[in-house]
């Protein structure tokens, strides 16, 4: 018979599974969208009083681009409104993750009308008033550029918590902030924690071509800051030594390298994973979603200014077709990948594998074995985690695996099924 229960840490407790800057992102979406309804009035009114077809028609496509905003904004709203809703089993969070994949669509139907207006110009010229066309261009830009300032900062996608550089010169996987120096009489020696996509693991790499360590003399100890201590013995894989034992996390402790000429102390911080998980994990597609519209916007007021501008001045009427087709491609690269990242997460691709080797390792290592586990993304920042553990330690039950998991951040749901080995037989 085995030990089944469902537990969840933090927020998970009441399947509130948003971002942590949900509520600004959503004013942010709000604010773009009162920006965007103004100028088309704006310019449907000024071009109606004073009899400009051009003037109406940007006024028109910019009630366009502000329809597109309001699916982000939408979203936002509803899934805070309904955040608490026990009718969504797992919360609201990927309804922004379903905005944004609605937003590729809508940018891939802009690209494909882009491109065909372009090469319908190509066979078709048309005459061209430049004295309403660029200036039009240019206040449509500066539109953008406002909506580009105000839906930017840390929360338009790109956003990671914690910086990482790669420390290059010494360890290419290793985090920049993860790179320790020992100076010692023997040589000038990098130690860091590697996990480029492998458990946890020390290095200790010569920095200088006459470093030389044999790794029988060297270990690592660490002193957490609760006092407990673990050491490390080292193996020489050949130009580095690596730890023969992964690092449990946190990664968050003082370490003790003791060389044959003496210790060292080094000292390192709680690090989240590294940058295409961690962005994965947690990438808000929903403010992403929206700041490419307005980018795409942008893009394509700067290409139409040139194509006008070497039109008007060389003649060169194919450039404003030519600044159409460029844009329409642009676009629709930036719709596919918006599509490809929020189709994965709503088919429920893992988009941390680090983090499910993690737990795995991390039950395995104390002997146990993992049956089944399944990692997927609930929200911006949540990850949620179905694993079925076989052992053979009577006293280990759930409560014992949620306690020895909860230590990884972002896993915000958690669900255990513990099989005795002998009810597998």
């Amino acid at each position: 018979m085995s030990d089944f229960k469902d537990a969840a840490f933090g927020a998970g407790h009441d399947h509130i599974f948003l971002g942590a800057a949900h509520e600004q992102n959503e004013r942010r979406t709000w604010a773009v969208i009162a920006l965007c309804s103004a100028m088309m009035l704006a310019e449907i009114v000024g071009g109606s009083m004073f009899g400009s077809l051009a003037l109406v028609a940007d006024g028109l496509h910019m009630s366009t681009h502000a329809g597109a905003m309001l699916i982000a904004a939408l979203a936002y709203t509803y899934a805070r409104k309904h955040a608490a809703d026990s009718r969504f089993v797992f919360g609201t969070g990927k309804l922004g993750d379903l905005a944004g994949f609605t937003s590729a669509i809508v940018l891939a139907m802009i690209a494909v009308l882009i491109g065909y207006e372009a090469v319908a110009r190509f066979l078709s010229p048309v005459p061209i008033h430049f004295g309403e066309a660029i200036p039009i261009a240019v206040v449509g830009l500066l539109v953008n550029l406002a909506s580009v300032w105000l839906l930017s900062g840390d929360h338009h996608g790109h956003s990671h918590g914690h910086s990482h550089g790669h420390g290059h010169g010494y360890d290419e996987h290793a985090h920049e902030d993860e790179v320790q120096k020992i100076f010692a009489p023997s040589g000038v020696f990098a130690v860091s924690i590697f996990e480029e996509g492998v458990p946890p693991v020390f290095r200790i790499t010569p920095a200088t071509q006459r470093s030389r360590l044999d790794s029988s003399a060297v270990s690592v100890t660490t002193v957490r800051p609760d006092g407990t201590q673990q050491v490390f013995a080292l193996a020489d894989r050949g130009g580095y030594l690596e730890s023969m034992e992964d690092i449990p996390e946190p990664h968050a402790f003082k370490a003790i390298v003791r060389m044959p000429d003496g210790e060292h102390e080094v000292e390192f911080e709680e690090h989240e994973h590294g940058h295409d998980a961690q962005d994965a994990a947690t990438r808000d597609h929903n403010i992403r979603s929206a700041y490419i519209h307005v980018i795409a916007d942008a893009a394509v007021s700067v290409l139409a200014i040139i194509g006008l501008v070497l039109a008007h001045t060389f003649g060169w009427l194919w450039m404003d077709p030519l600044a159409g087709v460029v844009g329409a491609l642009v676009i629709a690269n930036w719709s596919y990948g918006l599509m490809r990242d929020t189709g994965a997460i709503l088919l429920d691709m893992n988009p941390d594998r680090r983090m499910a080797e993690n737990v795995r390792h991390a039950i395995e290592d104390r002997g146990d074995k993992v049956v089944d586990l399944h990692v997927w993304r609930l929200g911006p920042g949540h990850m949620s985690a179905v694993v079925s553990v076989a052992t053979s330690e009577s006293q280990r039950d759930s409560r014992f695996y949620h306690t020895l998991l909860e230590r990884f951040k972002g896993l915000s749901h958690l669900t255990v099924e513990v099989q005795p080995v002998q009810a597998l037989a």
